[in-house]
């Protein structure tokens, strides 16, 4: 299991379009992938677009993940990078 705290950076925050995103990449990996605020330790998973919308995550707001299985090193890096580019938005 592998943890890894990641601040949310893009203008509009978690919203719908980047929740999409997100999922869509979750999605590919067999690992479980949970999500968690790191103010309010409200936690979701990571694969449920539901889920992570409920998580009213701002930008500026610091999300924990956390990936247990068999290609959570792989699932990590993909997640880190498409939060650190900002879900493909501009600045």
């Amino acid at each position: 299991m592998i943890r890894r705290t990641v601040q949310i950076e893009n203008k509009l925050g978690l919203h719908a379009r980047a929740a999409a995103k997100l999922v869509k990449l979750t999605c590919q990996f067999d690992s479980d992938i949970k999500l968690a605020r790191q103010d309010t330790q409200q936690q979701v998973d990571g694969k449920s677009i539901l889920g992570i919308l409920l998580l009213a995550a701002a930008q500026g707001t610091k999300i924990q993940f956390v990936i247990k299985g068999s290609d959570e090193e792989k699932a990590m890096k993909a997640i880190v990078t498409l939060v650190k580019e900002r879900f493909g938005e501009a600045k």
